[in-house]
């Protein structure tokens, strides 16, 4: 299991040293190697995130998210993303760009810091609203009660999601990004930037999260009249009609998950600066924790882990809210990358054992029943 689940994963891995080492030597082999450790310690939390969302999808649609959705996160993210956020920034052509990433590091470097208040932006608010959403519903099971239940009594207002992502976003255009860092350790206000990019990433959030919604509501609806059909069926003889929202419902739920990994990736692609500028070994690092991003995605799946811990689900959005938070502070504070994993790291470990703790409690409790009923079955 552990190894055809991570089978390309360790493929991968192996691929990616060997041609870092043929590229640079045993110093771009350790870069490379420290770069894919760097990718997954921040994007754990999103591995948790997604496997909640893969689990509603059958066998064809995970097996896309490992091909297609890999070429996306690895290629995409990971090689193209850095490009055309400096060709966009800087306002010259894609090829220009490229020239500029292989041939002038330094230059290339600074670009991508001054584009950073955009991308945090952007980002920030995506995770920030995919938080407030989690936070703000009404739960079966909740972790911390003391705040969960409070919040989803308040959920129950209209947009507040919304409301409260766009106030975020003003506090932020208007104190952080008035100072934003640039290249150099000097500031400049990038206000009207945040503004505009964090309203992009607002937008984007409500079209592919409330597309990808709409389409699992449907599905839902499609299966249950499937198999009121099938009951139907069942008693009169008659063949029943096809799911055909099944397609509509996973694509659309791909398409959140490839842009939820694009907003989890944004720290580590300009965490990746702090270590690197060189963007052929950044690729190779990157790539490299992206697979097994990926793979731990489709492992937590298959193994049932979100069900048998129920509270992972929790901690890993408690790590996207504080996430967004940190991409918000970028704007003007540089911070640590080892913090930014740090907190993810602790948040989910934290659900963990509070998991652990509560099947204990269950099976204890189911044991204490099982010896009443053998009592009283011998009385």
């Amino acid at each position: 299991m552990l190894l055809k689940t991570f089978g390309w994963s360790f493929a991968i891995t192996a691929l990616g040293l060997v041609a870092a080492a043929f590229y640079g030597g045993w110093t771009a082999f350790g870069i490379v190697a420290i770069l894919a450790v760097l990718e997954i310690s921040l994007s754990f939390d999103n591995a948790v995130v997604n496997a909640g969302i893969l689990k509603k999808m059958n066998a064809f649609w995970q097996k896309i998210f490992l091909t297609v959705g890999v070429l996306i996160a690895v290629f995409g993210m990971r090689l193209v993303f850095p490009v055309v956020i400096v060709a966009i920034s800087a306002k010259m052509g894609p090829i220009e760009a490229v020239d500029l990433a292989l041939n002038n590091k330094h230059r290339y470097q600074e670009l991508v810091t001054d584009a950073h208040p955009a991308i945090a932006a952007f980002g920030g608010m995506f995770l920030l609203m995919i938080f407030l959403d989690f936070i703000f519903e009404d739960r079966d099971i909740q972790w911390l009660r003391w705040i969960e239940r409070p919040l989803a009594k308040l959920g129950k207002v209209d947009m507040l999601s919304v409301c409260i992502s766009l106030i975020v976003l003003l506090i932020t255009s208007f104190t952080f990004a008035t100072h934003a860092h640039q290249h150099g350790g000097g500031h400049a206000d990038k206000a009207q930037t945040v503004l505009i990019a964090g309203i992009a990433g607002l937008i984007t959030y409500m079209i592919v999260g409330g597309l990808s919604g709409y389409f699992e509501d449907k599905l839902e609806e499609e299966e249950e009249r499937e198999h009121e059909e099938e009951e139907e069926a069942a008693r009169t003889g008659k063949k029943k009609s096809a799911v055909v929202l099944a397609g509509q419902a996973a694509f659309f739920m791909f398409l959140y998950l490839e842009v939820l990994d694009a907003s989890f990736s944004f720290d580590g692609v300009i965490g990746a600066f702090a270590i690197t500028n060189d963007i052929v070994l950044m690729a190779l690092g990157l790539g490299i924790g992206a697979m097994y991003v990926r793979s731990l995605t489709v492992y937590l799946v298959r193994q049932g882990t979100l069900d048998d811990y129920v509270y992972l689900e929790h901690g890993a959005h408690y790590a996207i809210g504080a996430l967004a938070v940190i991409l918000m502070v970028t704007i003007q504070y540089e911070i640590n990358e080892v913090v930014t994993g740090l907190v993810g790291v602790i948040l989910i470990a934290w659900s963990f054992w509070s998991s652990v703790r509560r099947n204990r409690a269950l099976a204890a409790a189911g044991e204490g029943s099982d010896e009443k009923a053998e009592v009283s079955t011998t009385v």
